[in-house]
């Protein structure tokens, strides 16, 4: 017979809150508003706590419970999941977060050329047993032109590409394409996978009439948000890429 060493005691009487595997690769599917549904290649992190009287956590247990959910690995079956981890786990508390790539087509603003854009997401959940909670991530690459070096300038204004980083707590279904929407109108201007010479004119001069510092992209997107009452609760993050900087420019905000 074959000791389990994990179930065995620990003598240090110390809780661990979060013990489990970090970096499986799986795939997964996610619902898609033009297509349907979408299969990505995901990288799943999986917790349960562990009490202080136990030595060790079983970790094939958590890709055991993946596989039983093989195929139905989405925002409706998460609270499913980490019950299960609690159940196969004696835990009292688990937490999952899922990380993925999300393609959207996006079309050129003058040649009408397409391309997929890809843009990462996180679903990220937990159950206490007092509480459960569920957020979705999402980040937006964009353009952002500088109001003060326009405003200096005799000539042109320094611009970067930028990241704007996106967490919602939610009441009901949302799509995800309708967040990056709301995200990329907050910016100076879009990114675009496939830009022709028009596109790159028309890209360019329209960022340039629109500059914004990251305050004022932060300060955008969450006045958008709030106007969505299913938005229980937010964060936005913007961070510039600085083009003349040795350093990023940053913001944040959160609904409090």
């Amino acid at each position: 017979m074959m000791v389990d060493i994990q179930n065995l005691k620990d003598h240090r009487n110390i809780d661990i809150q979060q013990v489990g595997v970090k970096g499986i690769k799986y795939p997964i599917i996610v619902l898609d508003k033009a297509n349907g549904t979408q299969h990505v290649n995901a990288t799943i992190n999986m917790y349960v706590n562990l009490p202080h009287r136990f030595k060790g956590t079983h970790m094939s247990r958590f890709v055991e419970i993946l596989n039983e959910y093989r195929g139905q690995i989405n925002i409706k079956t998460l609270q499913k999941i980490l019950c299960k981890m609690k159940e196969k786990l004696n835990a009292e508390s688990a937490r999952i977060e899922i990380g993925f790539p999300y393609f959207v087509e996006k079309t050129a603003p003058v040649s009408n050329a397409k391309s997929l854009m890809e843009y990462q997401c996180s679903l990220y959940g937990e159950n206490t047993g007092k509480k459960n909670d569920f957020l979705v991530g999402i980040m937006v690459p964009v353009t952002t032109v500088c109001p003060c070096s326009k405003e200096i300038s005799d000539r042109g204004a320094h611009n970067q590409r930028s990241v704007v980083r996106v967490k919602l707590r939610f009441k009901k279904f949302f799509w995800i394409e309708d967040v990056i929407r709301l995200v990329e109108e907050s910016a100076s201007s879009e990114v675009f996978s496939l830009l022709k010479r028009v596109d790159e004119k028309y890209v360019t001069e329209m960022a340039y009439e629109n500059p914004m510092f990251v305050e004022d992209v932060v300060r955008t997107v969450a006045e958008k948000i709030n106007k969505n009452n299913n938005f229980i609760w937010y964060s936005v993050e913007a961070e510039n890429m600085e083009s003349i900087h040795n350093h990023n420019a940053y913001a944040y905000v959160e609904k409090t």
